[in-house]
């Protein structure tokens, strides 16, 4: 199967038949899609650290102490995590998504301002955003599967700083692009156990 119709199966989930639906296809298809954001959130990082300028742009650049309170972290300890459900996965995951999907968004505008001229950035910001809405939608679809409720779409981004410098904008879109980094792994991890629970 040519490389974009294969990306486009994976971001489209299972159509349904009507008949009850096995959790096996969409784990199997949220996993591999999950799998391939994976691959890219390494190169999509340095990518937007690269346009940014000074410091970010500096070799070793890593500020973990910069956070944002209206995205969720993705740390979680052995113990808590181990302890959660697959409802309580799924539905970490799947608000994470929810939560990153519009600032991926509003980071995506704010590079359109700041560097307007950087094409293979916006295409990358525009492909990550796919994707996470992508995996929201397999998401979805293994949670109706397992006669879970699914969470519903809050206003998580809230009010926007319409007066933050071009600094303020820069070091958000970094924390946006970094957790959505640690999300993608954690929601590969997750879904490597659904994966083996309910194998096809």
């Amino acid at each position: 199967m040519p490389a974009p119709l294969c990306l486009l199966t994976l971001l489209l989930p299972p159509l349904s038949s009507g008949t009850p639906m096995s959790p096996a296809e969409p784990i199997s298809q949220a996993y591999s899609l999950a799998l391939y954001m994976q691959k890219n959130t390494s190169a999509l990082l340095q990518t937007y650290l690269q346009y940014q300028g000074s410091p970010f742009s500096d070799p070793g650049f890593s500020a973990p102490e910069l956070q944002l309170r209206s995205l969720p972290s993705a740390a979680a300890s052995f113990k808590t995590w181990h302890a959660l459900d697959d409802e309580e996965q799924l539905s970490c995951a799947q608000g994470a998504f929810l939560t990153l999907t519009p600032h991926l968004h509003l980071v995506g505008d704010d590079q359109s301002n700041l560097n307007p001229g950087s094409p293979i950035l916006l295409a990358h910001l525009r492909a990550a955003r796919l994707r996470a809405q992508g995996l929201l939608g397999h998401m979805a679809a293994i949670m109706t599967a397992l006669g879970l409720p699914i969470p519903l779409e809050e206003d998580t981004l809230g009010l926007v700083p319409f007066g933050a410098s071009a600094f303020e904008r820069k070091c958000q879109g970094y924390v946006v692009k970094r957790e959505y980094g640690h999300w993608t792994d954690r929601a590969v991890r997750d879904l490597a156990l659904l994966k083996a629970k309910y194998p096809g």
